[in-house]
């Protein structure tokens, strides 16, 4: 039996039943290298009796099964042939870890012949829920040598508020019959997605997919040809503040809205133009406008639950949006609103409150109140905990992370939503989001609520629970001087210890370069790849690892918690990680109660005396504190990194290396340091008092008795290395981040670049970037064509470009970054060495002069099948291994990382190169 999803015109029908390949042996992030579609070759017949090896099997081998999916699109998926236990007890959790590819078959119906037809294809909708990859194929296979299969991504999470997911029909439907296409999905099984399966009573891992599709046909909107797609409000993505005393509690609102299918003669999108800003919105798009209420704005009575919002919608072509009004329609939205009473010591709901993310990217958090107010009893206010929900935790729609949190007397209690109830994991945006919200709350209390207001420079008390908990270890661990104490239940060391990788089969590999991914058995590419290509792929994970910048947490109190059950987050990361910082301070402030019986999580596990006598022991801005003489602190990625003790470090010696800086203190004011690997750093005098400055052996004598900051670098102009004192350092000189990633560390709006407005690769490839954007991260983008942003008419922030690669555009960027890639003669030449292969994908990250803060990644390749490679390439998870460039070709699709061609880090900026990110020899690998 099919599913079948009709309109009044066309229809579809989704087979129930699925052929599946499985398992194969994977390691989490290894399809974004693998062909989704592995081990099968798309551009050949798919054959049902063929066999395909599998070290997972009995004999080595697996071959097709079939699955039936439930009138809703569900299906499970599993392999009770397989010898889990067997394979378990050796390799633990990394062997139940694996892959499938699934297929069937979707057929669209035209409309009836007497029904007035549209011209264009169809389009489809997609909900693809905890799959990671799928591809609509023609139905005819014979079709398929010289077809591309376009690969999008699934919303592998199954986060509560991604957007519609809309893909073209790879091939016309007949207008006459019904007409056959193929669906192929791949499910890979992954821990943090669906558990142990002794955790839901089974003996083998059982992977729950939904898979939902249906057309897209929406009516005209008016009588112009421009608009004939309509943008819609989509109320799930709405960012409200709540209302107090009829007030808004935070003065930013963002409006939900998407934008379907590509209209016939109007170009990229339309245009909402009634805003501070016009914004254009792109076929399939989902994007969220920024309004803000004015100060002066009257109050709101309670019994008012909705505002009207009209917002003029204008076809957007030729490059600007249309100014004839008979082209315009008013667009109208009714704005939900809640109000709720002001809050009293006895009495409270949890606020909605938002702040916008650089100038459109409205964000939404939530707030505790403490019980009094500073004027009231006397003690003032103390420092405000931040707190990080798990993994999969929609802070919104779910309350019982916030009945868990212990309300206060006198701080306020922040919960980030981290932009996703799974973001990055506490990392890049997600962190940026968690500090955003501390400055947000100020603002709005020192506006509106002057009574309740802390310090701007406030110190913070870090608390979370599961993938929260390691993100307290992420925060505290990275910006010390800003964290005051941690409070960490349940949390995970760091991403590649959750999945265990302990049974070595490689042993022939130096320690050196010995890899994560060399412990994993199972990992496909581990058995073709070269050790040292491996060690720099690596260092992309290394910003990361909690466990290498515990030193920077030896002076921190530190509350750890864990349930000695825990069968999700095993109990060990939490010991692990109190041992090793009791392994750089044998006195550290650091308390370990494992609860006894308890498995990941009760509700009970932050709101108990335990805890709060924690809180209250630390939590006071007149505390006392200890003058720590000793310390070291580690960094991996100084745009990523603050102080510690007033010592900061700005530049690596070598980047994608660790750096760390010994300082010492004497009694007399003399300080001591030993720098690592580290080229600049910089000492805030408030924080120290310096009467004798040693640098490596080497006496520093101070510019300015006045200066606020020393700042120390290395002489580069001498022979030696030496070190010497600067007035001031300059600012522009960015330093590599290391990693692709740092593309999603957008303030703003991040803007994606291809060649032309039209149909295309590049197009379409923008297209699923901006959906997974908002999906994963909640972040908007805006497609301009090459020539459009040569006009100068995209904004500053990050950039993505994807092609253009004789663009004059391309060659500005090139230029003005001095960045050491080129393009000459249709092939991309680095270091002299060429990259023509026409099947190889390239990434590579540069940064933007014009805005020393923003980067630009480039996206390129001469062949479609190409640039498919890069796109599932782009760092939009934690733990895909993308450093600052990567270079893959055609093998990657079966050998995984070892189809690579080349991979580095780029070489540190500083006054001898000019702020140049140059090529970096010691991290780099080329083929």
């Amino acid at each position: 039996m099919d599913i079948t999803l009709c309109t009044s015109e066309w229809h579809v029908e989704i087979s129930r039943e699925w052929d599946v390949l499985g398992p194969f042996p994977i390691h989490a992030r290894e399809q974004h290298f693998l062909s989704p579609a592995f081990p099968l070759d798309l551009s050949k017949n798919i054959d049902l009796t063929r066999t395909y090896p599998s070290a997972y099997a009995d004999g080595g081998y697996v071959s097709w099964s079939k699955v039936s999916s439930d009138e809703h699109g569900s299906l499970n998926v599993s392999h009770p042939n397989i010898r889990w236990e067997q394979l378990r007890a050796t390799e633990g959790w990394a062997a139940l870890q694996h892959h499938n590819v699934l297929r069937t078959y979707l057929t669209v119906h035209p409309p009836d012949p007497k029904q007035e037809r549209t011209k264009a294809d169809p389009r489809l909708r997609v909900e693809c829920l905890q799959g990671a990859y799928f591809s609509i194929l023609p139905g005819d296979e014979t079709t398929w040598a010289t077809h591309v299969s376009e690969w999008h991504m699934g919303n592998v999470y199954a986060l509560e508020r991604a957007p519609t997911q809309f893909v073209s029909l790879p091939v016309s439907p007949y207008r006459d019959k019904a007409t056959r296409y193929q669906v192929v999905l791949c499910v890979p099984y992954e821990i943090r997605l669906f558990g142990d399966p002794r955790s839901y009573k089974s003996e083998y891992p059982i992977l729950s997919i939904n898979l939902t599709i249906s057309i897209d046909t929406l009516p005209l909107l008016g009588t112009s040809p421009y608009m004939a797609t309509p943008v819609l409000h989509a109320p799930a993505h709405d960012i409200i503040p709540d209302f107090i005393y009829g007030r808004p509690f935070s003065s930013t609102l963002g409006i939900g809205t998407s934008k379907s299918a590509i209209p016939s003669r109007a170009g990229l999108g339309l245009s909402l133009c009634n805003l501070v800003t016009a914004i254009r919105l792109a076929p399939t798009q989902t994007h969220v406008l920024t309004l803000v209420f004015q100060p002066d704005s009257g109050l709101i009575p309670t019994d008012i639950t909705e505002l009207p919002v009209d917002i003029t919608i204008s076809p957007f072509h030729d490059g600007s949006a249309c100014s004839d009004v008979e082209e315009q329609q008013i667009f109208r939205v009714n704005v939900p609103i809640r109000h709720i009473p002001m809050w009293t010591s006895i009495n409270y709901t949890a606020i909605r409150a938002t702040y916008n993310l650089g100038f459109s990217n409205p964000t939404i958090f939530l707030v505790l109140p403490p019980r009094y107010p500073n004027n009231e009893g006397g003690g003032g206010s103390k420092e405000p905990i931040l707190a990080l929900h798990g993994a999969g935790v929609d802070i919104i729609n779910q309350t019982f992370w916030t009945d868990s949190l212990p309300r206060q007397d006198r701080a306020w209690v922040i919960i980030p939503s981290g932009r996703t109830s799974w973001g990055l994991d506490w990392h890049g945006p997600s962190a940026a989001d968690a500090f955003a919200t501390v400055t947000a709350l100020y603002d709005i209390l020192r506006t509106g609520f002057v009574d309740w207001v802390y310090p701007r420079d406030t110190k913070l008390i870090v608390m979370g629970h599961s993938n929260g908990g390691q993100g307290a270890w992420y925060l505290a661990s990275r910006w010390p001087d800003k964290v005051k104490a941690v409070v960490a239940a349940a949390g995970y060391i760091k991403s590649q210890a959750y999945v265990p990788w302990t049974m070595s089969r490689y042993n022939e590999i130096s320690s050196l370069c010995r890899s994560i991914w060399a412990d994993q058995p199972f990992g496909r590419f581990s058995h073709f790849i070269d050790p040292a290509l491996r060690a720099v792929l690596e260092t992309s994970l290394l910003p990361d690892d909690n466990d290498l910048f515990l030193s920077n947490l030896a002076h921190t109190p530190v509350l750890a918690i864990h349930g000695d059950a825990d069968d999700n987050v095993p109990p060990w990361h939490t010991r692990e990680a109190v041992s090793v910082l009791r392994e750089w301070n044998p006195d550290a402030d650091v308390t370990y109660h494992e609860q006894p019986g308890q498995s990941h999580w009760w509700s009970e596990v932050l709101k108990n005396t335990r805890v709060q006598a924690f809180l209250d022991r630390v939590s006071s801005y007149e505390a006392p504190k200890t003058k720590c003489r000793k310390f070291t602190l580690t960094v991996a990625v100084p745009a990523e990194s603050g102080s510690m003790g007033g010592w900061r470090v700005h530049a690596l010696e070598v980047p994608g290396r660790l750096g760390r800086l010994e300082v010492c203190e004497d009694n007399e004011g003399g300080v001591t340091v030993k720098a690592s690997n580290i080229s600049v750093v910089s000492l805030d005098l408030s924080s120290a008092s310096v009467n004798r400055l040693v640098i490596n052996n080497q006496c520093i004598t101070h510019t300015s008795v006045e200066a606020e900051t020393i700042w120390l670098e290395q002489d580069t102009n001498r022979n030696s290395t030496g070190w010497k004192a600067v007035d001031s350092y300059a600012e522009n000189f960015q330093q590599p981040y290391g990693r692709a990633q740092a593309i999603l560390s957008a303030d703003g709006i991040i803007n994606i670049v291809v060649p032309s407005l039209h149909h295309s690769s590049e197009l379409s490839v923008a297209l699923r970037i901006t959906h997974n954007l908002r999906t994963y991260h909640l972040l908007d983008a805006r497609i301009f064509s090459a020539h459009e942003v040569e006009d100068g008419l995209a904004c500053g922030g990050n950039m993505v470009v994807i092609g253009c690669a004789d663009s004059l555009l391309v060659k500005d960027l090139l230029r003005s970054s001095q960045c050491e890639w080129s393009h000459e003669g249709g092939a991309w030449v680095l270091n002299d060495k060429k990259f023509d292969n026409p099947t190889s994908g390239l990434l590579f990250l540069v940064k933007r002069t014009s805005n020393a803060a923003s980067t630009v990644l480039f996206l390129q390749s001469s062949d479609p099948g190409g640039l498919e490679r890069a796109l599932r390439l782009f760092p939009i998870r934690t733990g895909v291994l993308v450093p600052d460039w990567l270079v893959v070709d055609e093998r990657a699709d079966r050998i995984g990382a070892g189809g690579a061609e080349g991979a580095g880090v780029w070489g540190s900026a500083g006054r001898s190169n000019n702020g140049k990110w140059g090529f970096n020899a010691r991290m780099s690998w080329l083929n």
